[in-house]
């Protein structure tokens, strides 16, 4: 039955070709058409595989080229292959060998003025001109002129055919020679002409599909570095800017607006970010690496558009997909258990990174009194987390009284001589002090509401009264210590006014403790002062933080109003307040513009520039002794005014995309708030988008690689308070120095004779820092040689974090993985029970400290992890930079 259907078909295509009786061409069309009519793309392939493409063609040229061409043959030939065509990917080159191009060129300079014809011919031709090849081809022949003259001059007559024309031209303008050819003889001017022609006319929309059309020939030109040329010296910036200002929120004209946001990021001159050089600010010489020479001073010059590619590939060819996606697996081949990569031999060299192993807990005779007295004062004398399973402290419901005195009592007391003391009553989960509430309208930021709900006192006259330099207490220097200042002893002095006069303490978090670790803490840049929010510490906000979706369209106004730079700059200032690769001071304090400052632990900003009054670009570091990797930032930001949008374009990121994009948003820490008891970062910004921009890395820069392009981020934040003081961050920090911290408080948290935890050093960073390795597990119940056995074949369990100094989110997982170890929740206990944790929470910390991104240790520190005993506890060894 299928072979008398295939000969039956093959009949019908021969006798299409061979026939010359008008009836019977017209009996085989009109059965070919109610064949295709129904199941459509199944047999049209089907057709094509019996050469239904060749004959029909060739019936056409045949028909074409008689004396009077038959065209009540020729208008159902032109449907059929419209039809057949669209799904035949050879049919241009078949067009082109059996010269159906030309004869339907000719048609159609023949049937200017006869609209049926007409319109029949362009949809061949739109078929056509699908395929690259026969595009350029109809270009050499003359059909950009024939179509000109169908669309010019504006005419709201002949829509059908106008729209018809305008669809074959922006397909035949996909070649790069076309688009040449368009730009030779001034055709960006006509688009452009015609574009406003339409726009102003159509003013009902109607005839939104005619002016995207002409859009998308305009979008191919600018394809071209000749083509964008071209429709700049055209005003053409100017005109679809001007022509669009005011359909941004018109959802009518959606595939208008769309492609007239693709020209204009296409059309921007591309130029080199606003910076000294494209290396890092800040350089380190790594051991045994060769110095290379410093980077050239960028230049306008030294910048140049790649060449367009003179070529014009055939886009034909078929992508050939992987067949082998659903493979069954051998289940037969996988093994439960994979043997070892190494000689048991070798193994023995682990034992340097398992020294509780040859502990011989002579120590352990049990003493329950003893027990019973640590039990007692663990929490008096330590932060500690809860159990899952009993959220408040252990004891706190055995007075509740003495607790809530001293409650009261800790506004008198200074939180100094609680620290030092190692004494605090309070566990974290039951301060519920007063904090942000993240889900108020975004206008008023959710500041001045404690979590009660209750109007907080106004700390303007506050902090009048108290007479403080917010600049100073923001970002305090690391030697300003509370007992032996080096710095004047009012600075001290101050800050330790503010921890009696604001007692929150934080859980797992001592000031005092964290200035002793800064001073340890060594960084390329050598930093000088700690960030208020690492410093001060901060709490959880008080409920879950909303994501609020973005507004449409936002991206596209962001986009119109880097347009309006370019085009209206009388209102730019472009104003350097902040560089490091420039002399500081910068900026005036007296001055009305906001200050930056990013020269502390993790801090990454390189430069600051003020666009408008309240419009900031922002630049930030490279990765040390590199000239990419930019997309963390945190920094501090001061001297702003109240309920006033600032908005911040940090424009030199590099991910294509980003989760800004995605209801994402940039994180905030004000230090006002904080001194009122709210010391939270919260989710902050609106208006937030991430976008590619004009700005890109020459050639020269990268080694004859491909130039880089960069991406905004924008964001707007209205600020809380009156020359406040601020800090901004991709994601809640984490430094290396709270870490330090925080393992050293963790560590005189835990029962001893419980919980076995042990901090060591892995090894040296090339910065001189320490990468910490902690084990935890239970201590074995008494030192008897079955104990011990048993504590000796616990398998370990390696926990790594912090690879990419950038995922800070990363460090707070592991801290609560920590705090949860070495916790009284029964789970915990029994990990411990059964497992030995080996716990390196920081793998890149001269990363962390120094701003970094993503850039990974170097594979020494994976050497280490193969061969410890080679560097192993403290020797000089190059982690990471």
């Amino acid at each position: 039955m299928a072979e008398q259907e295939a000969s039956g078909l093959q009949v019908l295509l021969r006798t299409l070709q061979n026939s010359s009786d008008r009836e019977s061409i017209l009996n085989i069309l009109q059965v070919l058409g109610d064949l295709l009519s129904v199941g459509t793309d199944r047999r049209i392939r089907y057709m094509i595989s019996k050469g239904g493409s060749e004959a029909l063609l060739q019936t056409l040229v045949d028909t074409a080229r008689a004396a009077s061409p038959d065209y009540d043959v020729l208008l159902p030939l032109f449907r059929l292959l419209a039809k057949v065509g669209l799904r035949d990917k050879k049919f241009g080159q078949k067009a082109l060998e059996l010269e159906a191009l030309d004869v339907t060129l000719i048609l159609a300079r023949k049937n200017l003025s006869h609209s049926q014809n007409l319109l029949h011919c362009l949809w061949a031709l739109r078929v056509f001109s699908s395929s690259v090849t026969t595009g350029a081809m109809l270009g050499i022949n003359g059909a950009m002129e024939l179509l000109f003259k169908v669309i010019t001059p504006y005419t709201q007559k002949r829509t059908r055919i106008i729209r018809a024309a305008t669809e074959v031209l922006a397909t035949l303008l996909k070649s790069k020679s076309n688009s040449r050819r368009a730009v030779n003889r001034g055709y960006v001017t006509s688009l452009l002409r015609l574009h406003q022609d339409w726009h102003g006319h159509d003013t009902a929309n109607t005839y939104v599909l005619i002016r995207r059309t002409l859009l998308l020939c305009l979008k191919h030109i600018a394809n071209l570095r000749s083509g964008r040329e071209a429709f700049l010296a055209a005003q053409g910036m100017e005109i679809l800017f001007s022509t669009t200002q005011n359909c941004l929120d018109d959802r009518s004209l959606e595939p208008v607006v769309s492609v007239v946001v693709q020209i204009l990021r296409q059309c921007y001159p591309k130029s080199p970010l606003p910076l000294v050089t494209a290396t890092s600010a800040y350089a380190f010489p790594v051991p045994g690496s060769i110095p290379s020479e410093p980077l050239c001073v960028l230049t306008e010059e030294d910048f140049e558009d790649d060449a367009d590619e003179e070529v014009d590939k055939d886009s034909d060819s078929e992508e050939v997909k992987d067949q082998d996606d659903d493979l069954e697996t051998d289940v037969n081949k996988l093994s439960s258990k994979p043997g070892l990569d190494r000689p048991e031999e070798e193994l023995m060299q682990y034992e340097a990174m398992c020294l509780e192993l040859s502990c011989s807990f002579e120590e352990l005779k049990s003493q329950s009194g003893d027990d019973l007295k640590f039990e007692e004062t663990q929490y008096a004398n330590h932060h500690h987390i809860p159990t899952v399973a009993s959220p408040k402290w252990h004891g706190l419901n055995k007075d509740q009284s003495s607790w809530k005195q001293g409650r009261e009592d800790m506004v008198q007391t200074s939180l100094l001589s609680k620290v030092k003391m190692g004494r605090s009553t309070m566990h974290p989960a039951s301060r519920k002090g007063p904090g942000m509430n993240p889900c108020q309208n975004m206008q008023s930021d959710g500041f001045g509401i404690d979590y009660s709900g209750k109007e907080t006192p106004d700390i303007q006259a506050s902090l009048k009264q108290d007479a403080w330099d917010i600049d100073v207490i923001s970002c305090p220097m690391i030697s300003a210590s509370f007992s032996n200042s080096a710095r004047p002893r009012e600075t001290a002095e101050v800050i330790d006014k503010l921890l009696q006069t604001h007692p929150k303490p934080v859980p797992f978090h001592d000031p005092c403790l964290y200035m002793a670790k800064a001073r340890r803490t060594r960084s390329v840049a050598d930093f000088k002062t700690m960030a208020f929010p690492d410093l001060w510490g901060h709490r959880p906000p008080p409920s879950a933080q909303s994501m609020l979706e973005r507004k449409c369209g936002v991206q596209r106004i962001k986009i119109f109003e880097d347009v309006r730079r370019l085009i209206q700059p009388t209102d730019i200032i472009n104003k350097v307040v902040f560089s490091l690769d420039e002399p500081w001071p910068l900026q005036d304090t007296a001055s009305d513009c906001l200050r930056f400052y990013s020269k502390f632990e993790s801090g990454n900003l390189r430069k600051a520039i003020q666009v408008r009054e309240l419009e900031y670009d922002l630049l930030v570091n490279a990765d040390v002794n590199s000239s990419q990797h930019q997309q963390w930032f945190y920094f501090k930001v001061s001297g702003m005014r109240a309920a006033v949008p600032y908005r911040f374009n940090i424009i030199n990121c590099e991910k294509p995309n980003s989760q800004f994009n995605y209801v994402m948003h940039p994180t905030l820490y004000s230090v006002k708030e904080a001194l009122l008891g709210r010391p939270t970062w919260i989710r902050m910004g609106y208006e937030i988008c991430y976008y590619k921009n004009h700005y890109r890395q020459s050639t020269a820069v990268t080694g004859g690689a491909s130039q880089k392009h960069f991406y905004t981020l924008t964001f707007v934040v209205n600020f809380p308070h009156n020359e406040d003081a601020c800090y901004l961050a991709y994601h809640y920090p984490y430094t290396y120095t709270a870490l330090m911290t925080h393992l050293d408080i963790l560590e005189k948290s835990v029962n001893p004779k419980q919980v076995y935890f042990r901090q060591d050093v892995l090894c040296q960073t090339l910065g001189g820092n320490s990468c910490p390795l902690v084990t935890i597990t239970a201590m074995p119940e008494s030192d008897s040689a079955d104990h011990l056995e048993q504590f000796r074949q616990r398998p370990c369990q390696v926990i790594t974090a912090r690879v990419h100094p950038g995922e800070s989110n990363a460090s707070w997982v592991m801290k609560g993985a920590l705090e949860f170890l070495v916790s009284s929740d029964p789970v915990a206990t029994l990990l411990r029970e059964n497992f030995i944790f080996k716990v390196i929470p920081m793998l890149n910390p001269d990363g962390v400290i120094n701003g970094k991104y993503v850039t990974q240790p170097c594979s020494f520190l994976m050497n280490e992890l193969a061969h410890p005993q080679s560097s192993f506890m403290g020797s000089e060894f190059p982690a990471c930079l």
